[in-house]
């Protein structure tokens, strides 16, 4: 749906990590968003690994790290990242938005309005995640 404005609608998640999911402590370390009028998806990661560390001491830095990149691999379609990486960007979407129980684990979506998806993801990266 476009809007007179020249705005598109947009979806985005939160990507979470969760050191020890038997806890259920957590912080953002990335943001995953959907235009569909743009067929557009995108994924922008940051980890603070002091508060990773903070929460776990003997967490896999690194194996969070590849997760993450994984997700950003998925969005730009790359032939490495499998079989979801070739499917069209919605479908790419839902099926990284779909519950986990790792240590990397999408938030809920919400939605809102933009005129370059691009821009926002990285808006939205710094304001929730940096």
């Amino acid at each position: 749906m476009t809007e007179r404005s020249g705005r598109d609608v947009f979806e985005y998640a939160l990507l979470r990590v969760v050191p020890r999911v038997e806890r259920g402590e957590q912080f953002n370390a990335g943001v995953l968003v959907y235009c569909r009028a743009k067929s557009f998806v995108a994924a922008r990661t940051h980890l603070d690994e002091r508060k990773l560390t903070a929460l776990d001491p003997a967490a896999d830095v690194a194996g969070v790290r590849a997760a993450l990149r994984a997700v950003e691999g998925v969005c730009r379609g790359g032939e490495d990242a499998g079989q979801a990486a070739r499917d069209d960007a919605g479908r790419r979407f839902r099926w990284l938005i779909a519950p986990r129980s790792t240590v990397v684990q999408p938030g809920p979506v919400h939605t809102g309005l933009t005129a370059d998806p691009e821009a926002e993801t990285e808006r939205l990266l710094d304001l929730l995640v940096r």
